[in-house]
């Protein structure tokens, strides 16, 4: 199953934001691919204000993993891989564990751990277009 959703200012982002969570709803694990600066965390952060997400929502980018609770208590994990070295330290902090733990993972820079991935997900790819559109892609995939 895939979708295209193409977007043109930060005002559409909730409408996007409630699309994207429509479409993964029964699948707990996101991967959020695109280009640096090309509105992973943006799109996340709508995602977790839709979520009403109490906590400050932003790039785990040295923690490696942020973890948000909603307002109905339910608990998401944030991760950002783009500065690990190698798939070990994924596996270090546990990574398997969060993506078998039911809990929606929200996951930047899947390609940095692609061997450790589970067999379903909703791969999320955001392209920025030449007149600064952005196309987000929805897929999902069951193995």
């Amino acid at each position: 199953m895939e979708t295209h959703i193409r977007y043109t200012s930060l005002a559409d982002l909730a409408q996007v934001a409630l699309a994207v969570i429509d479409f993964g709803k029964n699948t707990p694990v996101w991967l959020f691919e695109g280009n640096m600066g090309a509105g992973k965390t943006t799109l996340i952060k709508a995602i977790c204000q839709q979520w009403q997400v109490s906590n400050h929502v932003q790039s785990p980018t040295f923690s490696l993993v942020n973890e948000y609770v909603t307002a109905a208590g339910q608990t998401i994990y944030h991760f950002d891989f783009y500065r690990i070295k190698n798939e070990y330290e994924a596996l270090d902090m546990g990574v398997e564990e969060y993506f078998d733990s039911g809990n929606y993972c929200l996951v930047e820079w899947p390609s940095k751990i692609e061997n450790l991935l589970p067999l379903s997900y909703v791969q999320v790819t955001i392209t920025v277009e030449t007149n600064g559109e952005r196309l987000v892609n929805l897929a999902l995939t069951n193995a």
